[in-house]
């Protein structure tokens, strides 16, 4: 199903062109750049900052070809995942990690036969893997997933781990965030991209952060690979004292700047920022310093209708678990008053659009551009 929705987004993208204000046409590049703020009032109290780099194409992703037809070709591998996040699993400390998750075999009887099994999916590829990291890891255990923990600590999508997932565990000495982030971005991300700065530049600067951590994650699909270099830092028990939302202050930038990458036409939703507040009581979005993007709802989701606006987009705006998104529209940065917002007070007044027929083809092409983003990002509601 997730695969049509792909396919459907893509053909809408071919196939359907708008003229916009500005004659410009909506395009979407495959790689695209997330900033995301979890701001957790409800359990942990920590406010989590992360950049994520991502692509399906093994051109903005250096992934050799032939490896990621291998993985792609054996069906039981779901994710590989390198990372110096604390405790990857049970049993690693202060260690490093590169994990092969497989699916379990169904034919595998007890633990001794799926540990087997599933270094013997491992086994094929580690060497192959060492080679594309330069790494030298190691073996360390085999791990059974009995929930989705390991989500949680990864700040990833179920794919990651959950029941009935098995995670071949590899270990390399640890290295601290900033040195890793240099050396596997340098690897993976070309020259031309990293050039082009925007969020690149300041997950680069983040890395050097006491609690940042670093995770790659590789997703095969059916035709492709979905990459993911994401740079993360927790600021534990800070969440509680916030009630005015500063999201560039967890960011360490007074300007957010759009890759140039996306200078080469017009690309409204490759950049995106998140910001998801978990509360343990309903509060609400108010005093809003910059735009709210005039939506329409479609299949119970917001869209925007003016794609050339730069703005936020919230939904739900009240609630306990609140999430925005910020668009750049045809503007190329954001600075850190356009951003903030409170909780709590007067309620946010949304700007109401009567449903207008001649809009009908443009909110077509956005909700087929949305529909391809949120599947590739993964991430859960």
């Amino acid at each position: 199903m997730q695969e049509k929705i792909l396919c459907f987004a893509l053909i809408m993208l071919i196939g359907v062109t708008t003229s916009l204000a500005y004659s410009q046409e909506i395009k979407h590049a495959t790689f695209q750049e997330t900033a995301q703020i979890i701001i957790d009032q409800s359990m942990s109290q920590n406010v989590t900052a992360s950049i994520t780099l991502q692509s399906t194409s093994i051109q903005e992703i250096k992934i050799p070809a032939e490896l990621d037809q291998e993985i792609r070709d054996n069906k039981r591998i779901v994710a590989i995942i390198l990372t110096n996040q604390d405790q990857c699993v049970l049993g690693v400390v202060d260690e490093s990690c590169i994990m092969i998750n497989v699916t379990r075999d169904p034919v595998d009887k007890g633990i001794i036969a799926i540990q087997d099994s599933t270094k013997e999916i491992a086994n094929l590829y580690i060497d192959k893997l060492n080679q594309v990291f330069d790494t030298n890891a190691k073996l360390h255990s085999v791990f059974i997933h009995s929930d989705g923990k390991s989500n949680e600590a990864l700040e990833t999508s179920g794919i990651i781990s959950g029941k009935g997932m098995i995670s071949a565990v590899y270990t390399l000495p640890m290295e601290d965030t900033n040195s890793m982030y240099e050396k596997i971005s340098a690897i993976l991300i070309p020259k031309s991209i990293r050039d082009d700065g925007g969020f690149y530049d300041v997950a680069k600067n983040l890395s050097s952060e006491k609690n940042a951590k670093v995770t790659f994650s590789w997703i095969p699909l059916e035709s492709k690979s979905l990459f993911q270099l994401k740079l993360s830092v927790d600021y534990p028990n800070s969440a509680s004292i916030i009630s005015e939302i500063d999201p560039l202050k967890f960011l360490k930038v007074e300007e957010l700047k759009r890759s140039n990458y996306f200078d080469s036409g017009f690309y409204p939703l490759n950049s995106i920022i998140q910001v998801v507040i978990l509360s343990s009581e309903n509060t609400n979005i108010s005093d809003i310093k910059g735009n709210i993007v005039p939506t329409q709802i479609i299949d119970g989701e917001k869209i925007p209708i003016e794609i050339t606006e730069q703005g936020w987009i919230f939904q739900p705006e009240e609630g306990q678990r609140i999430q925005g998104k910020y668009i750049f529209g045809k503007e190329t940065s954001v600075s850190k008053d356009e951003l903030k917002f409170s909780l709590g007070g007067d309620d946010l007044q949304y700007v109401k659009q009567e449903f207008d027929e001649s809009i009908i083809i443009i909110i077509i092409t956005i909700v087929a551009i949305a529909a391809a983003i949120f599947y590739l990002k993964g991430y859960k509601k």
